[in-house]
C-alpha cells in the first residue's frame, strides 16, 4: 500500500520515466514482508539500458528491476535507499520521510 504522495507527484513520476529519464518517487509503504520499513524508493525509466547502467553504480541487478510495461523500476527500501538518495543529493526526499534517522543510527 503506498500513501504519502500526491497525484501530481506520480503524474511527473511516470512522464519522466516516459521521456527515457532516470526518476526517483518515494513514498511511505507497508509490506509485512518488510516490517521495518516504511517507505520506498522507485527509480524508474523507460530506457532499460539506461536503468541498468544506472543501477550498475550502486550494484543493482538487472534482474532486480520490476519490469513493469510503461514504467520499469528498481524498488529501493533500507540502507540502500538511504544511501542512493544521499548520493544523488536527494535530501529533501530523504527528510520528508524520515530516512536520516533511520539509518544512521545504530
Amino acid at each position: 500500500m503506498a500513501f504519502g504522495i500526491n497525484k501530481e507527484e506520480l503524474k511527473l513520476w511516470k512522464k519522466t520515466v516516459n521521456r527515457g529519464e532516470i526518476a526517483f518517487l518515494t513514498h511511505y509503504w507497508q509490506d509485512k514482508r518488510f516490517p521495518d520499513c516504511t517507505s520506498v524508493t522507485k527509480v524508474g525509466c523507460n530506457d532499460m539500458d539506461k536503468l541498468v547502467e544506472w543501477g550498475k553504480k550502486y550494484n543493482l541487478q538487472k534482474e532486480w528491476i520490476h519490469l513493469d510495461d510503461q514504467h520499469p523500476h528498481f524498488d529501493l527500501f533500507g540502507k540502500i535507499q538511504y544511501r542512493v538518495l544521499e548520493s544523488e543529493n536527494l535530501y529533501d526526499q530523504i527528510k520528508r520521510f524520515n530516512l536520516e534517522e533511520k539509518n544512521t543510527s545504530q
